[in-house]
């Protein structure tokens, strides 16, 4: 077990909130080697093994080669010769994430959700009585361990930017707590690759600005930031200073479940284009998977060299049944297209007019995408 800030909670600034963020530890995978001994301490990736397959998992073996979720089957298996595939058997996650869902209303009705395998959890009035969120989230772990065998990480703090944030720092099977004025000093010493929203490309315009960490953020006014990311900005300065101001939602509803690549070398020919786009069903397939989304929109998304962007849309009377159907209609969607005048650099497929989605709705537009690099 990862070292633990052990300090309790006594003593907390009256008003300030106590959130749990809690992350099960390269679940799929971990579910494999836990009802198949003879996947234990091997490198496992759970997604399809063939040509057009799509890492949707990776065990901390396999990550040690550098083998990544949404990464293609063909590249993790270079990277990890001995890298063992296994079939996604999403009705035995679901399950799985029933139980540690039970798990967390035991302690608290203010349960986020973000995908089978994460939850925000507000304890500020937490139903037994502990008063202490790390206790609770210690005795959370615990329950989960004992009751699935599997194991979770845990971040606890006063906003649910620096819960998450704290969740991750002690992986695997690890608790790290961020105390009421510690969420700037903690901030001001990370990457900022690990801020959400933040990806590989964001992350070097921001090298390019002279911006690599945390506190070098914070010294950047708003109107700077708002001047180079737009949008973008609000949610940069509020984060490089510890400060989310959005509650736990019990009940919310999101918007789109999708993803986006943009590609190293521009694309035009239409095998090449169809290649691509099998890649990407796969892996925006498998993110609805996991926010349980039901939706019946989906919508293709191409960006020409030009950076002039098209969009084709087609909606459904009844929500999208399965992997078959959403294959489907997006490659009508695509054939209807080409086809194209110019090639792209990106293309993405997005599903929306969703009746339940428990992934997070975070804040900025740079988060509901999810990049496929």
């Amino acid at each position: 077990m990862s070292e633990t800030q052990r300090q309790d909670d006594d003593g907390e600034a009256d008003g300030l909130r106590k959130i749990i963020h809690v992350d099960m530890d390269a679940f799929f995978a971990s579910v494999e080697q836990r009802d198949n001994p003879d996947l234990r301490g091997k490198p496992v990736a759970v997604g399809g093994a063939g040509g057009r397959g799509v890492v949707a998992a990776a065990s901390y073996e396999a990550r040690t080669f550098g083998v990544r979720s949404a990464m293609p089957s063909v590249t993790a298996k270079r990277l990890c010769p001995d890298l063992i595939f296994c079939k996604s058997r999403f009705d035995v996650y679901r399950e799985v994430s029933r139980q540690i869902r039970a798990i967390f209303h035991h302690h608290t009705d203010l349960v986020e959700p973000l995908s089978l395998d994460e939850a925000y959890l507000d304890v500020t009035e937490d139903k037994l009585g502990i008063g202490s969120a790390t206790r609770i989230a210690e005795l959370i772990r615990q329950e989960i361990r004992a009751k699935t065998r599997l194991t979770a990480s845990a971040g606890v703090s006063y906003n649910k930017f620096l819960a998450k944030l704290a969740s991750d720092q002690n992986k695997p099977d690890g608790l790290c707590v961020i105390r009421p004025g510690e969420g700037a000093e903690f901030v001001a010493g990370l990457p900022v690759r690990r801020f959400h929203g933040v990806g590989p490309r964001g992350a070097e315009k921001m090298a390019k600005l002279g911006i690599e960490t945390g506190a070098d953020l914070a010294a950047r006014d708003i109107a700077f930031l708002r001047q180079n990311f737009g949008s973008f900005a609000d949610y940069l300065y509020r984060a490089a200073r510890g400060i989310d101001l959005r509650p736990v939602r019990a009940h919310r509803i999101r918007k789109s479940v999708g993803g986006e690549r943009t590609f190293g070398e521009d694309i035009s020919s239409g095998p090449a284009l169809r290649e691509t786009l099998e890649d990407i069903i796969d892996i925006v397939w498998g993110y609805i998977e996991r926010a349980e989304a039901k939706g019946r929109t989906i919508t293709l998304k191409l960006k020409y060299t030009d950076f002039q962007t098209l969009t084709r849309a087609k909606s459904v009377n009844q929500p999208i049944a399965d992997k078959a159907e959403f294959a489907r209609i997006s490659r009508d969607l695509l054939d209807e297209v080409l086809p194209l005048p110019l090639p792209i650099r990106l293309m993405g497929l997005t599903l929306s007019k969703l009746e339940r989605a428990d992934e997070e709705d975070d804040q900025s537009r740079h988060d509901a995408q999810l990049s496929l690099l």
